[in-house]
């Protein structure tokens, strides 16, 4: 069987469509959204514990998603993590009694903040900070305690 240069063409776009398709696969699998960043504006939450939340973790209200986590730091003063989300600018409208509460997808799933609006006509603007907030639940803690709690009855 001959080789054509028909067959040899067919061959090399199979090959490119395939390195393509990895690359955006690998872009899904990793938070990557796009190579620009959109229209955002900055709000902060300091928690006492951020548990396993990480840079790029959704932040949603109702179940949607409006905005990712841009920075998690400690502050030196109060040991507490301030985590800093880039929230799309469409959703300006959060009002300033807004609470966050990290969550975990699932038993074992990554981390998120859902955030839940309160009733406030005053709005979050750029570099507003949540006020109200509940940190990560950590299983650790949680499994001990029971088997604690267990173990003295």
């Amino acid at each position: 069987m001959q080789h054509t240069r028909t067959q040899d063409t067919l061959v090399g776009l199979f090959v490119a469509a395939g390195i393509v398709a990895l690359f955006f696969l690998s872009l899904q699998v990793s938070n990557i959204r796009s190579f620009m960043p959109a229209d955002t504006y900055v709000i902060t939450a300091r928690f006492s514990n951020s548990g396993g939340l990480k840079v790029k973790s959704p932040v949603s209200v109702a179940g949607v998603r409006i905005g990712r986590v841009s920075n998690i730091y400690i502050d030196k003063e109060t040991y507490e993590s301030v985590v800093e989300m880039s929230i799309e600018s469409k959703y300006d409208t959060l009002p300033d009694d807004t609470s966050a509460t990290i969550y975990t997808a699932g038993l074992l799933g990554e981390q998120y903040i859902n955030l839940d609006p309160g009733g406030s006509f005053d709005y979050l603007k750029n570099g507003g900070r949540i006020e109200i907030t509940q940190s990560a639940i950590v299983l650790e803690e949680v499994i001990g305690r029971f088997l604690f709690q267990k173990a003295e009855e």
